[in-house]
């Protein structure tokens, strides 16, 4: 039986292209204004130190420039990017793309007592406010944790093994939602069920290598978890 749920966020709850085409976009653009106008206070300071000690020698909006063309999953980066989507989704400029049927299976889901959790290389911060002013509403209220790089590498099976700890359930009772194969075979090898989403609308291909659905509604008749009964919109 399934305990908990951990997905992926980009190409599984939400389009490849909202990430790619809206939110990076946004970000670089409001950078050299953000870091000017912030860039004393604390956490921004705090992620200034950190890019200073990766990339020595080099301007901080040089390396972070240089990082976004290159989109490496960067965790100072990853968490200057959540800084500047919290002040665009809290004035509203921002909404959380996600696929018509995502919130609907994750309330029934949430409602029968499964625990769901988010595991993103986008930052722990970026997370809440991609599901807290979603198109959906706030779903955070419903989510029981979230995990970004700081867990470690989305490839790696340690990085399951760490979630499966956190989250206090045997590996074999949780399920992993994701497009990209590489991170389910690592999150396999640590033990936990997997299930690849195949949306059509970002062009994902199926590994073969683990069960292949277009749809949550799909992921939930394929293994016995509760269908929403709110109509997807």
């Amino acid at each position: 039986m399934i305990q908990a749920i951990v997905t992926d966020i980009e190409g599984t709850t939400s389009a490849i292209a909202f990430v790619k085409d809206t939110l990076f976009p946004f970000a670089e653009t409001a950078l050299d204004g953000f870091l000017r106008d912030r860039g004393g206070e604390p956490d921004v300071a705090a992620v200034l130190d950190e890019v200073r000690a990766l990339a020595p020698g080099q301007e901080p909006t040089e390396a972070l420039r240089g990082w976004m063309t290159r989109d490496e999953k960067v965790t100072p980066l990853k968490t200057l990017q959540g800084l500047i989507w919290r002040q665009g989704f809290e004035s509203g400029a921002l909404r959380g793309h996600l696929w018509p049927d995502v919130a609907p299976c994750l309330r029934a889901w949430a409602a029968a007592g499964i625990a769901l959790h988010i595991y993103s290389s986008g930052s722990v911060e970026a997370q809440r406010l991609l599901f807290g002013h979603s198109v959906a509403g706030d779903l955070t209220p419903i989510l029981s944790g979230f995990f970004d790089t700081r867990t470690g590498p989305k490839r790696d099976a340690n990085s399951y093994r760490a979630i499966a700890g956190t989250v206090g359930v045997e590996a074999g009772e949780i399920l992993f939602l994701s497009d990209v194969a590489e991170e389910l075979d690592a999150a396999a090898a640590a033990g936990m069920r997997t299930a690849q989403l195949v949306r059509a609308g970002d062009g994902t291909v199926a590994s073969g290598r683990h069960p292949a659905c277009t749809t949550f509604p799909e992921v939930a008749a394929r293994f016995g978890l509760p269908a929403p009964d709110e109509p997807l919109r």
